[in-house]
């Protein structure tokens, strides 16, 4: 568990004004080492993530957990290619889906802004708990949705790798200029008073 910056992060993220450490420590890495992950840290973080503010108490947000070879080698083939080359040494592959339709039989606008939330949520507390995460866009959904018998009625949004950061040198060249925290647009440029501001 951590409260101050780590070294990585100090070098490219600064913070324009005063947060905890934990936001400018979660960034999503590639390198992973194959350690297992301890069931009471990994519950950890889904308890966290189970907590997150959601529209109506409809909780949309379900996790489908891939931690055995068995599991994950279901995952291999929907996600994409780019992807697989560093994903596949992560200990645990999460798929995140969420409901479309609420407990009231009408579409739930707000599905995707709650799941996003809960990931939100689980990043962090797996930053705090010395872990590192990072959701993958690039996958094929309706593969997935064969794949792990994922209902019609549910949205797949991302797989997420969760691990122990590796070393960036196990990666490729090419990756391993990509290995850092990315940095974030000016606070100016994000919040507008009044009305919108295209800047």
């Amino acid at each position: 568990m951590m409260n101050e910056y780590l070294p990585q992060v100090k070098e490219h993220r600064h913070a324009g004004h005063e947060i905890d450490p934990v936001f400018l420590n979660r960034w999503s890495p590639r390198s992973y080492k194959s350690d297992s992950i301890p069931d009471e840290v990994l519950n950890s973080i889904f308890e966290a993530a189970r907590w997150a503010p959601s529209a109506s108490n409809e909780q949309p947000w379900r996790f489908i957990v891939a931690r055995t070879e068995e599991d994950k080698a279901r995952f291999y083939p929907f996600i994409a290619d780019g992807n697989r080359i560093w994903c596949e040494k992560a200990p645990v592959l999460v798929l995140i889906v969420s409901q479309t339709m609420g407990s009231r039989g009408a579409y739930n606008r707000a599905h995707a802004f709650d799941a996003g939330t809960a990931w939100g949520f689980l990043a962090l507390e797996a930053t705090r708990q010395g872990l590192a995460t990072h959701a993958m866009g690039g996958f094929d959904p309706e593969k997935a949705r064969e794949v792990l018998g994922i209902p019609e009625d549910y949205e797949a949004h991302a797989v997420i790798a969760i691990g122990y950061q590796g070393e960036k040198e196990a990666l490729s060249e090419a990756m391993q200029e990509r290995e850092k925290p990315s940095s974030r647009r000016a606070l100016s440029e994000t919040v507008f008073e009044g009305v919108f501001t295209k800047k």
